[in-house]
């Protein structure tokens, strides 16, 4: 008997849920505190950029790894590992005192948060049939855009009432909740590939080239910056290489280069994600320099794209259960492309109802885009392959999420120097974003073929 017939399913996908909105709850809230952040530890724009681009990296480094953990050990002892992790790091974030300390307790969360991501859509997959699958993922991406969503209200009240370290308690106590409610409502395991085992020089390899590689973008344009990017680079060609020679990798290279469908779906979110994911970043910078908006005001317009992301998440979801997922998902990088050339044209005069339409034409976009995605990826492997696969997608997002930081990086090195804002060098400024999003824009375009590229969705 399949050990999902002793499961209530809907137990699983609300402890999943709540999971899910944890993460980006705090990516999203910590995103309007920056500036105060900066302002407290007196840091530029590069400094501040590790503030947030520290967890994702972190969570790129591992989330690969746990993947493969979770296949072999149980999805479930992961899941409830890294929550704990998490929250730990919540906590510690609240009490740091220096940048240095708060940057380490952020690496913290983001291991933790690589335990989460690479575990609850392998777990959701693992119960719902193929028939329902869709609908349970749209439903577990709204939980992730409502996250989205409250974040950037609740970051920007708290940080004006209550001071930037609330947001971390907050989460540190939303932790506690989840770890409570999975004790409870999970039951049984799952571990289809009990019994292999870990690539552990893979995993190392892989997660030094990612450290290579964002480290590289933020000391771009020296010689230092060059090495270290062509030095990940040349790492993870060689962790492809190796993975493809060994019997137990932790990532199967084979899903890649026999399932088209695989392939293309996991490119196409990387690139949604690296054209998409800097918008808050950057925005919360541009209204908050800019236009001069407090945090919670900041909080409250940039909460428009979550919100638009999660009232149709579910319903994309339920439609790439009855219409090819290649359709639905193109389209919406293709609403994602246009939004993000409105940017380009953004001034210090421009109209607030011109700022907020563009976050909705993004968040309309996007959510077309990341449930039939995600639900083409996890329907076209076996299920022993679910774990790797829930965090190859996870892999995509945070990669693409912290390409995509790295690229506003690099941008604000280029043309902003060391130097923190302020008004007299606002035009250095403007000229970043703009240019930031340019290059977004093109990746979009490039994404859409990358999405149309892919084949039929295979049900599993």
């Amino acid at each position: 008997m399949d050990i999902t017939d002793n499961v209530n399913r809907y137990a699983v996908l609300a402890t999943m849920t709540l999971g899910g909105l944890l993460t980006p709850l705090m990516g999203s809230s910590i995103t309007v505190a920056l500036p105060t952040i900066g302002k407290e530890f007196e840091l530029n724009a590069v400094a501040l950029s590790w503030v947030a681009a520290s967890y994702l990296l972190s969570a790129s480094m591992f989330l690969v790894p746990f993947g493969r953990i979770a296949d072999i050990y149980g999805r479930k002892r992961i899941f409830k590992y890294g929550t704990l992790l998490y929250t730990i790091g919540s906590l510690l974030s609240a009490l740091s005192h220096s940048v240095g300390a708060l940057i380490t307790y952020r690496v913290i969360q983001g291991i933790g948060g690589s335990m989460i991501f690479g575990t609850s859509v392998a777990i959701i997959t693992s119960v719902f049939p193929s028939g329902e699958r869709g609908k349970a993922i749209g439903i577990n991406t709204s939980a992730v855009y409502l996250g989205l969503s409250i974040g950037p209200f609740l970051g920007g009240f708290m940080t004006e009432y209550f001071g930037w370290r609330s947001l971390f308690l907050l989460n540190f106590f939303i932790g506690i909740v989840i770890i409570i409610l999975y004790s409870i409502a999970l039951k049984g395991e799952w571990a289809e590939s009990k019994g292999e085992k870990i690539d552990f020089i893979g995993s190392g390899i892989y997660g030094i080239s990612l450290v290579l590689l964002m480290y590289g973008f933020s000391r771009l344009p020296s010689t230092v910056g060059f090495s270290s990017i062509t030095g990940g680079i040349i790492g993870l060609l060689f962790f492809f290489r190796l993975e493809s020679r060994i019997p137990n990798p932790v990532i199967n290279i084979t899903l890649f280069k026999t399932n088209h469908l695989f392939t293309y779906s996991n490119i196409a979110a990387f690139i949604n994600y690296a054209a998409t994911s800097a918008t808050g970043f950057l925005m919360s910078l541009y209204l908050q320099y800019i236009k001069g908006f407090s945090p919670q005001d900041t909080g409250l317009i940039l909460v428009t794209q979550p919100i638009v992301m999660m009232v149709f998440s579910a319903a994309a979801g339920w439609l790439s259960d009855k219409i090819e997922s290649r359709i639905i998902a193109s389209f919406g990088m293709i609403i994602s492309a246009a939004s993000l050339l409105l940017f380009i044209f953004i001034t210090e005069n421009s109209p607030l109802y011109f700022i907020i339409s563009a976050l909705a034409l993004l968040g309309f976009g996007i959510a077309l885009f990341a449930s039939p995605n995600t639900n083409a990826i996890m329907s076209s492997v076996e299920k022993k392959y679910y774990g790797v696969a829930s965090a190859t997608v996870g892999t995509m997002r945070l990669t693409g999420q912290m390409i995509s930081i790295g690229i506003a990086t690099l941008i604000f090195s280029l043309l902003m120097g060391t130097a923190q804002i302020s008004p007299e060098n606002h035009g250095a400024f403007l000229e970043s974003i703009k240019t930031a999003f340019s290059i977004f824009a093109v990746l979009c375009f490039i994404g859409i073929f990358a999405s149309l590229a892919r084949g039929n969705k295979n049900k599993n």
